[in-house]
């Protein structure tokens, strides 16, 4: 069937854009035809659904070099019970036009849309969820918290009155069919009449979901379970007025208990899903509804929505920041933990930054707003966490071909078991009946569709409450693939702010104030941390800065420039060389000695004479050494990488325990050194500034932010450390191995438990042992099974990895 979608395409610029566009569209089989509108920066797809799909329209102008602008949306969804229903709507929204992607999250019960919100809107969206007969509760970020709660809690409700009810009536009427009692009427009619309506009540959601699934065309387990239990009490009514069956095939109380034992499970695995997402409900509550604002010199409380970037925000004792802000008044220490899994309060004084949800502790504040909305740090962090409680691992995708394949397979293996037991090997059809309703109830791909989203929101919410924020899935099953970690030295592995420690004069004409008036004169245009701490020493001696022209800067080298017409250098030693400055022969023994301390050397030259020497060190954070011990217990390979001189390097990677270091290396080279180790076949993992090492950052198979509080760029990365401690990149590659730990074991269970049970169901051991499971008893192993996976999912809440405990001496625990 043709349809038409318009694309809006950022990157166009002249007829040229539009031809190649048009182009690379015409290529992908399927599309008929495409035409670029250069002025509204759109193009119009005419486009064969059944060949190819909006995805592939957006991949093929990708590829082209240009991006598709696009939407996104997190919807929530009810009334999901399994992996099936996942498929159910991501197909019902895929078909809807303008939707470009879809990927439903079974265990947050929400879907991750990406849409063209020229070609569909969310009530469209709205439409097309309702339509494949599942609640719409709301997009995520809007007030819908309220209606959503309740419209869980009456959803749960609802099963446990079902499962009482069902239980109430269907054990009572098991216990008649074993006691044997001789009542005047006739027994089958009474089971009919009292479980009649009990079922109808009991079966209601399990029916309707059934009707859903086969309107859209597709088999759920739903079906799967209708036909199991509509079987049974079919077979009832025909045996009860003895119509083609006798009054053997009475079903009324396993009929009953079977939809009783479904209901239990699904309970029990709503109230367990519910406590997935318990971490993004945590954060989400952080939010301060209202803030105290200053407005024509009066204090006023308004709605949080009401504040604006530049307002005078009043935080007493014991409330929440309600906006990220800077300080302006007064003195007080915060509370971050909720944002950064830093336990200790933070002294915040006149320019500190504060993030909103933090808690001031014991002084009043005045802030002026400076992020608000979905821009505060805690919005961006309540963002990232839906975002990658959403992704999927690549090892989920095992799960979803099977899962794509499982009922067909069970309703041929249920057919099977019984043609084989009735016609060929002569049983009973009372026997044969019963193996194919317990085949249908006992199979459950449900358990393989929870088995790694729940893992997944709970190890990635877990993560965040620690302060590692772990982006998406992939990175997630990276950790456990990673064999070798790059350690940016500055501000990773040390504190990012080196300090002055010795000044050498070499000239006999120089002193130190005119050393240090040179360097610091045309260092104070540069943004490097060596040259940061020569500016902080002239300006703690009080030193006079001149003025410099014709200034220019080599990266990774040195700065150089003029003072009153003289030029003057500071740098490395072969920077100074190739500006001519000879350097002394009796000065190489003292650089050598300063980079042997492990401290960066400056060199400072001033009219072709080089003056002086000023040696500068960056102090090694705290828990550096004990950083890489744990990473080499993981079996990871730590490296050093700096621009610093191998001598240097070396000193100062031998103080930790780092035994390989690449020396010299300058910013825009750290990128090409992660990607030589990886031709190499090595997973490589980079830890840096989230800021600077960028490049190195999105180059690395996991590349890790590390930054302090709330001043981290929180977009970089795979994964963000909120704490700017390094030992937490040891564990987060434990937290991630842990979820994919946990994630196995899950899917192990969950096939386990399929490949075990399906064929006991269908009645493979009765010839040897005589074992053969009751429907009733097949419900409940299914539903026991869902419940199993989620628990174990459960326990990541517990987890706290070894890296995070080691200082207090105890082992990570879940």
């Amino acid at each position: 069937m043709n349809k038409r979608i318009d694309l809006a395409v950022e990157g166009m610029t002249c007829a040229g854009c539009a031809a190649a566009i048009e182009k690379a569209l015409l290529k992908r089989q399927g599309v008929k035809s495409a035409q670029v509108n250069l002025a509204s920066e759109t193009v119009a797809v005419e486009y064969d659904d059944r060949t190819v799909a909006p995805p592939a329209l957006q991949q093929a102008i990708t590829d082209a070099g240009y991006r598709v602008l696009s939407d996104n949306a997190v919807i929530k969804i009810g009334g999901m019970t399994c992996a099936t229903c996942v498929n159910t709507v991501e197909n019902a929204l895929k078909n809807t036009d303008g939707v470009l992607n879809v990927h439903v999250n079974l265990a947050a019960e929400k879907a991750y849309v990406t849409y063209n919100s020229r070609a569909v809107t969310i009530p469209d969206v709205k439409k097309a969820v309702e339509a494949a007969g599942y609640q719409y509760l709301g997009l995520e970020g809007e007030e819908t918290a309220a209606a959503e709660k309740a419209a869980r809690a009456r959803d749960l409700r609802g099963k446990r009155n079902r499962f009482i009810l069902g239980f109430a009536f269907s054990i009572p009427l098991m216990a008649l069919m074993y006691i044997h009692i001789h009542p005047s009427f006739p027994m089958a009619y009474f089971m009919f009449v009292v479980s009649t309506p009990v079922l109808v009540y009991v079966t209601l959601p399990i029916f309707k979901g059934a009707y859903r699934a086969l309107k859209n065309r597709t088999l759920n387990m739903d079906v799967m379970y209708s036909m199991g239990i509509g079987t049974a009490y079919l077979s009832s009514i025909l045996g009860t007025f003895e119509v083609v069956l006798t009054r053997d095939f009475l079903f009324y109380e396993t009929a009953l208990m079977l939809a009783s034992f479904l209901m239990l499970g699904r309970y029990l695995e709503s109230r367990a899903k519910t406590k997935t997402s318990d971490a993004i409900r945590k954060l989400v509550g952080l939010q301060p509804k209202n803030a105290a604002v200053i407005r024509d010199g009066r204090e006023m409380t308004m709605p949080i929505e009401e504040v604006g970037i530049g307002d005078a925000v009043v935080v007493k004792p014991g409330e929440r920041i309600p906006v990220d802000g800077a300080v302006v008044q007064g003195m007080s220490y915060v509370d971050e933990s909720m944002i950064t899994g830093e336990p200790m309060p933070v002294l915040k004084k006149p320019n500190s930054n504060v993030a909103g949800g933090t808690i001031n502790k014991n002084s009043v504040l005045r802030i002026r707003a400076t992020r608000i909305g979905k821009d505060t740090v805690l919005a961006q962090i309540i963002s990232l966490v839906e975002t990658a409680q959403g992704s999927k691992p690549p090892v989920q995708r095992i799960a979803d071909r099977v899962v794509s394949y499982f009922i067909p397979a069970v309703l041929t293996v249920a057919t099977l078991s019984f043609v084989v037991w009735y016609f060929i090997a002569g049983n009973t059809l009372l026997f044969s009946l019963t193996r194919f309703i317990s085949v249908l109830v006992i199979a459950c791909p449900c358990a393989l569709g929870l088995a790694t989203p729940t893992a997944v929101t709970v190890g990635i919410g877990r993560g965040a409450e620690l302060g590692i924020l772990i982006k998406n899935g992939e990175a997630l099953e990276l950790t456990e693939k990673v064999t070798t970690m790059l350690l940016d030295k500055t501000g990773t592995l040390t504190k990012g702010k080196p300090e002055v420690t010795d000044l050498l004069l070499v000239s006999v004409d120089a002193s130190e104030q005119n050393v240090l008036i040179v360097a610091a004169s045309v260092e104070k245009n540069s943004q490097h941390p060596v040259a940061e701490a020569v500016v902080r020493r002239a300006e703690e001696k009080n030193v006079q800065l001149q003025e410099v022209r014709d200034f220019d800067t080599v990266e990774g080298k040195g700065v150089k420039g003029s003072i009153n017409g003289a030029a003057v250098y500071a740098g490395s030693p072969g920077f100074l060389k190739e500006n001519g400055v000879p350097i002394p022969a009796g000065v190489a023994h003292q650089i050598s000695t300063l980079e042997g301390e492990g401290k960066s050397v400056v060199l400072v030259a001033e009219k072709g004479i080089l003056t002086g020497i000023i040696g500068v060190a960056d102090t090694i954070k705290p828990r550096a050494d004990r950083a890489v011990k744990e990473l080499k217990k993981l079996g990871i390979a730590p490296i050093m990488v700096t621009g610093d001189n191998p001598r240097t390097a070396q000193a100062i990677a031998g103080n930790i325990g780092i035994e390989h270091v690449m020396a010299g290396v300058l910013p825009q080279d750290k990128a090409r050194s992660v990607e030589r180790l990886q031709k190499d076949g090595t997973v490589v993992s980079f830890v840096g500034d989230g800021i600077n090492d960028a490049p190195a950052l999105a180059q690395a198979d996991v590349g890790i932010a590390i930054g302090t509080g709330t001043d981290i760029a929180i977009d970089s990365g795979d994964i963000v450390l909120m704490q700017g401690d390094i030992l937490d990149a040891a564990a987060a590659i434990e937290l991630g191995r842990k979820v994919m730990s946990r994630i196995k074991q899950n899917l192990f269970w969950a096939f386990a438990y399929n490949t075990a049970l399906i064929p006991v169901a269908a009645g493979l051991l009765y010839p040897l042992f005589g074992i053969a499971f009751r429907p009733e008893l097949a419900a409940l192993a299914m539903a026991m099974s869902s419940v199993t996976v989620v628990t174990l999912s459960l326990q990541l809440k517990a987890y706290t990895p070894r890296a995070k405990t080691m200082s207090e001496g105890r082992a990570g625990s879940g």
